[in-house]
């Protein structure tokens, strides 16, 4: 399933990101690499439209970063990227303009759960 497929779309101040992410078919680790790798561009082409302020998204893209370095290890821990994610998440959360990344963050760790040991 496709979170959004609205690119570049603005609706007031909303930009709908995530493009076309996917995260319900994933199954391999290298899998969710890649989908992690495209909420990371979404993060900068949010922050292209002014819906997400650099500060917050160094923030984020910190945590994904770390996420993705966890996920590369090859004795990851599972705790540690729920950890990541859960906390990327949390600082986008309340920002409606955010919508789509919270939404696509949220899946990832849903993923997580079911690929990682």
């Amino acid at each position: 399933m496709v979170i959004f497929d609205q690119r570049g779309q603005k609706v007031n101040y909303q930009y709908n990101a995530a493009g076309d992410i996917s995260f319900d078919a994933i199954r391999h680790a290298e899998e969710f690499l890649q989908e992690l790798r495209k909420l990371r561009l979404e993060l900068d082409r949010a922050v292209e439209a002014s819906a997400l302020d650099r500060k917050t998204a160094i923030e984020v893209l910190c945590r994904l970063d770390k996420a993705l370095l966890e996920a590369q290890d090859p004795r990851p821990s599972r705790k540690a990227i729920e950890k990541y994610l859960a906390e990327a998440k949390s600082l986008i959360e309340g920002l409606a303009s955010a919508a789509g990344l919270v939404v696509g963050l949220v899946q990832a760790a849903d993923v997580v759960k079911r690929i990682f040991p």
